[in-house]
């Protein structure tokens, strides 16, 4: 899987966030990472619906970290800004999904599989403070 500008973009925020120690806005975000504010307000609010921020309405609203940092996997963030599971190649969590149909006859599957355990627990063990 090619991790997108949504993955980059979630994680540079949760890094300002955490280090701020205090909810910050959209606007604030995306003029200091200079980036689209439409584009970041989606991927914040995927973050929050996915329980990783907690979004505070209004005109001194924002977003603050909803767990401690060392809480938060790199995986749980990916997976809530790409809005999609992490899978390296389509079938290498199940060969059942193998787009060709060989399914369980696939020479490759067994490598592909161990490839993504890998990776998954990889992103499962680091995590947000890791980063920090």
């Amino acid at each position: 899987m090619l991790l997108t500008k949504a993955s980059e973009y979630a994680l540079l925020s949760l890094i300002l966030i955490a280090r701020a120690d205090k909810q910050m806005d959209v606007d604030t975000l995306s003029k200091t990472l200079g980036i689209s504010r439409s584009f970041l307000a989606k991927i914040l609010q995927s973050l929050a619906r996915d329980e990783i921020l907690i979004s505070y309405k209004g005109a001194k609203g924002g977003f603050a970290l909803n767990k401690k940092a060392n809480e938060i996997s790199l995986r749980n963030i990916i997976e809530s800004a790409e809005k999609k599971p992490i899978n390296v190649f389509e079938c290498s969590s199940s060969s059942a999904s193998c787009p060709s149909g060989k399914g369980d006859f696939c020479m490759i599957w067994p490598f592909l599989n161990k490839f993504q355990t890998k990776i998954d627990n990889f992103l499962d063990g680091m995590t947000l403070d890791e980063i920090l």
